[in-house]
């Protein structure tokens, strides 16, 4: 089994700068994509942005241009780093990992635990 483990949320004012980081550890020999989700209080929870093997990226709309996600495939962690952010960016984020490939096979969908953001004055 995938263990995911978040860093760096934190409170942030509106325009500041913050970077996430989720490591990834366990028996598994491969993750095909890894991203980030968010959900807001009342929302529903949304995908951020995310990131394959070879380094191709999606980003929501609503971060684009102002969120960069990036990959050690070696150390097994995703990054995001968030610039500009926005009171509406406040929410919980989310680590995942998808098509994780073991000696088993491929296993389920992978979560950490979440790391709160907050942009505010």
């Amino acid at each position: 089994q995938v263990r995911l483990v978040e860093s760096g949320g934190g409170l942030v004012q509106p325009g500041g700068s913050l970077r996430l980081s989720c490591a990834a550890s366990g028996n598994f020999f491969r993750i095909a994509v890894m991203g980030w989700y968010r959900q807001a209080p009342g929302k529903q929870r949304e995908l951020v942005a995310a990131i394959n093997s070879g380094g191709n990226t999606n980003y929501a709309d609503s971060v684009k241009g102002r969120f960069t996600i990036t990959r050690d495939n070696v150390q097994n962690m995703v990054y995001l780093q968030m610039n500009s952010l926005k009171p509406e960016d406040t929410a919980v984020y989310y680590c995942t990992a998808e098509g994780i490939a073991t000696m088993s096979g491929l296993e389920n969908n992978s979560w950490g635990q979440g790391t709160q953001v907050t942009v505010s004055s």
